[in-house]
């Protein structure tokens, strides 16, 4: 008889790796390139300075800036000291109007100038941070497009090197329209919060390795089809310390759709056959005869094959040796297990 077992179903597509982050570094202020402090390829850390353009020009704009801060402050005081002397002169009746609103206007129009003066300052700074390219996050610097001493920024080469972070990384793919049908993925579709979403898992594995080692979360799902491909796009996140996934590689991907069903049937792959009409298995019928019976194949599991339909949980399939059971032909059938081998007359499993 087949294994009869609970088995996960999943749905297995083939994605592509992403890189969790990818940023172009690029100088914002002209100047020449001072210094690079990363060997091309390193790891760095977030706020890791990876090179610096040349600060005196900046340096001296932000002195500039600050003294013309503190004389805008230094005409403020000496413009609302005669505003006030020239307020408390027209209380007396001493002065006249005129002259308070040359006061008030002269006050005014200080305040205005130090604000600009301060706006100034700041533009300086930030143009002075700019100088110094650092890390926006943790990651892999790529090799540096600029040498040492070349003019960048604007007026010569903006982009001075690229990082990505790998760790975590995405997994991107595809999920037909049909597939979405098949298996009612009503836990995709209806996923209400970023936590729920979260809770689904995603298993990843590479071309050139056995099963699903790399496990993540899926991460996003797109809310409608593509309306060219009839997909819809799923994204799932998953560990990378050790960088074994790298952003680009195809990579066979699977989710569960469903709840673990435990009435799921399996056989050995090697007794599934094939014909014109189908893939097909050996059974045994009555009076020890051979029958064949075409069935509907499922995923694998742990070297077994889901039958998903074909065949039931009473019938004897023939798994050994499959050359000398011929539909029609009685046999004297071995009841074994479907993982076992025995030898001699073909043989059926329990």
């Amino acid at each position: 008889m087949p294994v009869k077992k609970a088995v996960t179903p999943y749905l297995e597509v083939t994605g592509t790796t992403a890189a969790y982050a990818s940023v172009n570094l690029v100088a914002r202020v002209a100047g020449y390139l001072k210094s690079i402090n990363y060997v091309d390829g390193a790891r760095v850390k977030s706020g890791d300075l990876l090179f610096e353009i040349e600060p005196e020009p900046y340096e001296a704009q932000v002195q500039a800036a600050e003294a013309s801060v503190l004389g805008a402050q230094a005409q403020l005081t000496q413009s609302e000291a005669e505003f006030q002397r020239q307020n408390t002169l027209f209380s007396r009746q001493v002065t006249d109007q005129a002259t308070l609103d040359k006061a008030r206007a002269k006050r005014d129009s200080d305040k205005a100038a130090l604000l600009s003066s301060q706006a100034n300052l700041q533009s300086a700074r930030i143009n002075l941070s700019y100088t110094r390219v650092v890390a926006p996050f943790d990651g892999i610097v790529g090799r540096h497009l600029a040498s040492l001493g070349e003019l960048v920024g604007p007026g010569g080469r903006t982009q001075l090197a690229s990082i990505d972070q790998l760790d975590p990384i995405y997994v991107m793919f595809n999920v037909s329209d049909q597939d979405v049908a098949k298996y009612r993925a009503e836990h995709i579709r209806k996923i209400s919060s970023p936590s729920e979403l979260a809770q689904i898992p995603v298993e990843v594995g590479l071309t050139n390795e056995e099963g699903y080692p790399h496990r993540g979360q899926l991460d996003y799902v797109a809310p409608t089809l593509d309306t060219q491909t009839a997909t819809l796009l799923l994204r799932g996140r998953l560990s990378n310390p050790n960088r074994d996934l790298l952003p680009g590689m195809f990579a066979r991907v699977r989710l569960p759709v469903a709840s673990p069903n435990p009435d799921t049937l399996l056989v050995p792959d090697r007794v599934i056959q094939q014909n014109q009409q189908g893939r097909y298995v050996l059974v045994v019928g009555k009076n020890n005869e051979v029958e064949q019976r075409i069935v509907q194949l499922g995923q694998q599991d742990q070297g077994l094959r889901v039958i998903v339909s074909g065949i039931t949980a009473e019938d004897r399939v023939v798994i050994s040796p499959l050359d000398r059971a011929i539909p029609g032909r009685k046999i004297n059938p071995q009841l074994i297990t479907a993982g076992g081998s025995v030898d001699g007359p073909a043989t059926a499993s329990r």
